[in-house]
């Protein structure tokens, strides 16, 4: 029997919706094709910059575009017990440990970078002494345990190109739970994608890389392996992706100089970003 094909948008609500986040939508709802199901969820585990006007403006745009989830929305500030509870897992497993490292510290120290640009870090605290104790930790997946433990780099399949190889052991050991919030955006997005049962992960060509920590991460709590579908970005007039960052135009600041909810899902850079 074939699975019915769900897919998700999961914008973190840092800002306001602009017309990357357009093609995101756009893309998943097409990904779950007829009879698929398209769900909606607000990764706002960032409590400082996902704001409640930033939310609600959120929900106000995606209703005026046309954008129904399946299901009811999810919002990841409301499910932090859930996410500990995978880190403590993964504790009693001894696959995580305690880093105080300051970024000065991993600034000094690390020489490498991952795939995704990030710095890898250079592994200081996991033999550590007692230097910088006083300080909260953040817990770090101890990579090369954990590969061990799964005796193979996972790979993943992506939609159009097949089985695409792992590169997680480039990456090193990556933070899991975070000083401010507990925890971080690699393992919450791949509980919910699980708990959830997406069974195509569409986002954009910037998180493609990351999707090797999260086959680690998938395989390591016996989490269903979906399959992934990553975009092109949106590009300005100057070839930069658009970034809440960089101030990109606003749905809602299209909205209010008169442009109808069609002819924003039809606008220029959107109709790029498809090839048309």
């Amino acid at each position: 029997m074939t699975r019915k094909r769900r897919t998700r948008f999961a914008p973190s609500p840092t800002g306001l919706l602009h017309l990357g986040h357009v093609v995101s939508a756009l893309h998943a709802r097409k990904m779950a094709g007829t009879g698929g199901e398209f769900l909606i969820r607000i990764e706002d585990i960032d409590g400082t910059r996902c704001i409640q006007p930033h939310i609600d403006a959120l929900h106000a745009d995606l209703d005026w575009l046309g954008f129904q989830s399946s299901e009811c929305i999810r919002q990841q500030s409301q499910h932090f017990s859930e996410y500990q509870k995978v880190l403590e897992n993964l504790k009693e497993r001894n696959l995580l440990y305690p880093c105080f490292c300051t970024r000065s510290d991993i600034e000094r120290d690390s020489v490498l970078d991952a795939p995704d640009g990030s710095t890898v870090y250079s592994g200081r605290c996991r033999c550590a002494g007692p230097e910088g104790r006083d300080r909260t930790p953040v817990w770090r997946l101890n990579m090369a345990r954990a590969l061990d433990v799964l005796q193979e780099v996972p790979d993943w399949h992506e939609v159009g190109q097949g089985r695409i190889a792992g590169r997680a052991h480039e990456f090193g050991d990556i933070v899991l739970g975070r000083r401010d919030n507990g925890v971080s955006y690699h393992l919450c997005v791949t509980h919910d994608d699980a708990l959830q049962d997406i069974t195509c992960v569409t986002r954009g060509r910037d998180l493609y890389e990351a999707t090797s920590v999260h086959r680690v991460l998938q395989e390591l709590m016996g989490w269903s392996e979906p399959h992934y579908a990553h975009h092109p970005l949106v590009m300005d007039e100057n070839g930069k992706k658009l970034s809440k960052r960089e101030n990109a135009e606003g749905v809602s600041h299209l909205r209010t100089n008169g442009w109808s909810a069609d002819e924003v899902l039809r606008h220029p850079l959107v109709l790029k970003a498809f090839g048309e």
